[in-house]
């Protein structure tokens, strides 16, 4: 351990310490181990004779309380060797308060058994500390511990219950390897501010509790590969300066990343998550692969540095926010992922809900990065976005519809045609209709309600979905998906044509028109409309046929003229509707 500051040098411990060495200007409190019981000494300083009265009077199961003592490595074994149980061969303690205490050489506790509190708080460990299957069964704290060589708690068991027990590591110090390999925590793990400037192991470690490692700084490699956290997780504000693994970790509810910082090349996942994963304002300075089966993945206000591929299943995920300063190509995973053994991973905790992906919003990102790949937009909020008519969307993507059914318009009942429309036009019409918001599962028989229903003036307008429309029908066009783009041209006439603002893009004159071109053909796409009319026109014919018909009988023409003698002309006229015929014949002279 590091020499205490001169602060702490001069300070006095909470309980009676030995003061073996003090001295009045350089170290006027000298050691600061606690009184053994029955003596004014620590452990180290009793005589001979005295420390091993006390070692034989120890039971398997005693209570220890040895805070700020200096221990050895060998002074560390014989008091352990003092608790074995007979019958395991495995030290038992009841408390241990170890509190302050400094070890030097190895430390080992390995196959201890601690039933009471465990304090290692403030300890420092100048070489290994090795509590590999260990057994802590209540609140066991080893923080502001410093650990100068490494920290191996592989196996180790962390029992406490939900409601007393807690690991407590907040700002302990892992300046070597720290191994918690196979470890077992029962009871809250909290790493809140701990730092790892050595590699830390997780792998196949299980949280039975919450995981604490908010604001934690891990400097060197950080895996936390097979684990499992059976409730929340918080790695908010972490810093990842190198790699972080979290390949085939299983989250059971929600995991928290929020304002973490990704500094170099990461392949994250493949991760299950019954929950949320909160990415909000996390930083991505480096190329991600990110990989994440999860109920939704949030990565509002997230800002990517570099290039980004997110591998996604069940997810709804919200970009709000999001700043694209690289692509971002988000697809959806059509299979399970797999893990290194070339075997799906388990979605027990995402068995009920559809494997497809989902977006939420994507308002205030530019989207000329953005790329989509057989997502859900049926519910995506596009307002804010910018350069929407540089997204790129490919695959299959579902956009929202109309209600089915019929519609009653005043004294008409009209039939919703069913284009492809956006979530704020959904959110748009229930308002203005005055629909009741929508409450538990959706209906396809009425218009989804926003988020501010029924306040018309904080839902987007025909204005802004207009230029929403047309940005996404020009995105539309250039990836060649010519019928969505139609439907989005119909999306952008329509509210053209409801835009009764006096001040709004679509003057009057230009509304009529709309109006009559909606009436006529559905703004020429729709052919059962133009049909619907030339059928009408016919019928109107027959029928005025049928009423006043044709003349039966036409004025038949008659030809006249007059006689001439024989080898003269003979004239005829023969009048018409238009004009007169007339017909000039000549004569030649007859021969008998």
């Amino acid at each position: 351990m590091t020499d205490p500051s001169p602060a702490s040098a001069l300070t006095s411990p909470p309980w009676p310490h030995c003061g073996h060495g003090a001295a009045s200007e350089t170290d006027p409190v000298g050691c600061r181990g606690v009184h053994v019981t029955g003596h004014t000494s620590c452990l180290v300083h009793l005589s001979s004779s005295d420390r091993a009265s006390y070692f034989a009077g120890l039971q398997p199961g005693a209570d220890l309380d040895h805070r700020g003592t200096p221990f050895t490595e060998d002074l560390l074994a014989q008091l352990l060797h003092a608790l074995l149980e007979p019958a395991t061969g495995r030290p038992r303690i009841g408390t241990a308060r170890f509190e302050g205490a400094s070890f030097t050489g190895v430390a080992r506790f390995d196959e201890v058994s601690v039933s009471g509190v465990a304090d290692f708080s403030n300890a420092g460990f100048t070489d290994t500390a090795v509590f590999s299957g260990a057994t802590f069964s209540h609140v066991v704290s080893f923080g502001g511990a410093r650990f100068n060589g490494a920290a191996r708690f592989r196996g180790t068991r962390f029992n406490g219950d939900f409601l007393s027990g807690a690991a407590r590591f907040g700002g302990a110090r892992f300046d070597g390897t720290a191994e918690f390999t196979s470890a077992r925590f029962t009871c809250d793990a909290r790493f809140e501010r701990a730092t790892f400037t050595g590699p830390v192991r997780f792998t196949m470690v299980s949280f039975g509790s919450s995981a604490r490692f908010d604001e934690a700084t891990f400097t060197s490699h950080a895996y936390f590969g097979g684990a499992t956290f059976f409730l929340d997780a918080d790695f908010r504000r972490v810093t990842f300066p190198a790699r972080a693994a979290f390949s085939e970790v299983t989250f059971t509810y929600d995991v928290v990343f929020s304002e973490a910082r990704f500094e170099v090349e990461q392949h994250v996942g493949p991760l299950v998550c019954g929950g949320t994963v909160d990415l909000d304002g996390a930083v991505f300075r480096a190329p991600m692969t990110v990989e994440i089966a999860a109920t939704k993945v949030s990565l509002r206000r997230a800002r990517w540095e570099s290039t980004a591929a997110l591998r996604l299943r069940y997810a709804v995920v919200d970009l709000a926010g999001a700043l694209l300063e690289y692509p971002l190509a988000l697809a959806v995973e059509p299979a399970p992922f797999t893990h290194s053994m070339q075997r799906f991973m388990a979605e027990d905790v995402l068995a009920e809900q559809s494997p497809g992906v989902r977006i939420s919003s994507v308002a205030g990102v530019d989207a000329a990065h953005l790329s989509l790949t057989d997502v859900d937009l049926s519910g995506c909020l596009f307002a804010g976005a910018v350069h929407l008519d540089q997204i790129r969307l490919d695959g299959r993507i579902r956009f929202a519809r109309p209600p089915v059914g019929w519609d009653r318009r005043r004294l008409f009942l009209t039939r919703w045609s069913r284009p492809r429309t956006l979530a704020e036009e959904h959110h748009w019409r229930a308002a203005v209709c005055g629909q009741t918001a929508n409450e538990g599962p959706l209906s396809d028989r009425f218009w989804r309600t926003g988020e501010h229903h029924p306040d018309v003036e904080r839902t987007p307008g025909p204005e802004m979905l207009a230029a929403l429309y047309r940005q996404l029908r020009k995105a539309l066009e250039d990836s060649k998906n010519e019928p969505g783009a139609a439907d989005f041209y119909y999306g952008e006439s329509e509210m053209r044509r409801r835009d009764r603002d006096p001040d709004g893009s679509t003057p009057l004159p230009e509304r009529l028109l709309l109006h009559l071109c909606w009436a006529v053909s559905g703004y020429g796409l729709r052919a059962s409309r133009a049909l619907a009319w030339l059928g009408s026109a016919m019928a109107a014919t027959v029928v005025v046929m049928m009423l006043w018909g044709l003349p039966l009988d036409g004025s038949k023409p008659t030809s006249t003229g007059r006689q001439v003698e024989p080898g003269q002309q003979l004239v005829l006229t023969t009048p018409s509707e238009a004009h007169s015929r007339s017909l000039t014949v000549s004569s030649w002279p007859a021969y008998r």
